[in-house]
């Protein structure tokens, strides 16, 4: 431990802030990175608040609100199913 506290007392003043930079870099690298893979993920749909609705629900909503939460559950299935099928397809042929 004297070794480490012996080099950073050798680096002098002012050395704590390059610290602090590559720091906040590292961080905005990886929220442009998670931003990214939200994106490509389909992580940004705003119409998800209507898939915690069910069939038991229709009496409570107005009926434009049911129609449009059938329809992003439909939309939300076909999209299930496209990506099983890739991650199939992609299993399968690295089984190869």
């Amino acid at each position: 431990m004297s070794g480490i506290n012996t080099f950073l007392d050798s680096l002098g003043d002012g050395w704590s802030i390059y610290l602090w930079l590559v720091a906040g870099g590292m961080i905005i690298l990886a929220s442009i990175y998670m931003i990214r893979w939200a994106a490509k993920n389909e992580q940004f749909d705003e119409d998800i608040k209507y898939l915690v609705f069910t069939e038991s629900d229709k009496e409570k909503m107005s009926p434009e609100e049911y129609a449009k939460s059938r329809e992003v559950l439909a939309a939300q299935e076909k999209s299930r199913e496209r990506v099983l099928k890739t991650q199939e397809v992609e299993r399968h042929q690295a089984a190869e």
